[in-house]
C-alpha cells in the first residue's frame, strides 16, 4: 500500500516562503506524475503543480513564477517551494501521485497565509 505523507505547512504572512515535502512509503520512481494541489474553504480541489517522472514541470497560473516543485529521487520526497505568498494561497495542501495501479493523495497540510 502506498502512503504520501505531506509535512512544511503553517502559518506565515504574505510576502513569505514556506516549502511543502511529500515523502512517499515507496519509490517515486513507479509515479508517472506526482504533484500537489489545493482545496480553499468553499472550493473545489484544484491543481497547484506537476512534476513528471521525466522531471517536466506544469503550474497553475495563479502560482506561475512564485511556486516551484522540485523531487529528490534518492529520498522518495517531491517538495513545493512557495515564495511570495498571498492570502489567497491559504488552503490545505494535498500531494497526489499517479502510477499504474491509480492515483494516491495524502492526508494534506494546511497552509494559512495571514494579510
Amino acid at each position: 500500500q502506498v502512503q504520501l505523507v505531506e509535512s512544511g505547512g503553517g502559518l506565515v504572512q504574505a510576502g513569505g516562503s514556506l516549502r511543502l515535502s511529500c515523502a512517499a512509503s515507496g519509490s517515486i520512481f513507479r509515479f508517472n506524475v506526482m504533484g500537489w494541489y489545493r482545496q480553499a474553504p468553499g472550493k473545489q480541489r484544484e491543481l497547484v503543480a506537476t512534476v513528471t517522472s521525466g522531471g517536466s514541470t506544469n503550474y497553475a497560473d495563479s502560482v506561475k513564477g512564485r511556486f516551484t516543485i522540485s523531487k529528490n529521487s534518492a529520498k522518495n520526497t517531491v517538495y513545493l517551494q512557495m515564495n511570495s505568498l498571498k492570502p489567497e494561497d491559504t488552503a490545505v495542501y494535498y500531494c497526489n501521485g499517479n502510477r499504474w495501479d491509480g492515483g494516491y493523495w495524502g492526508q494534506g497540510t494546511q497552509v494559512t497565509v495571514s494579510s
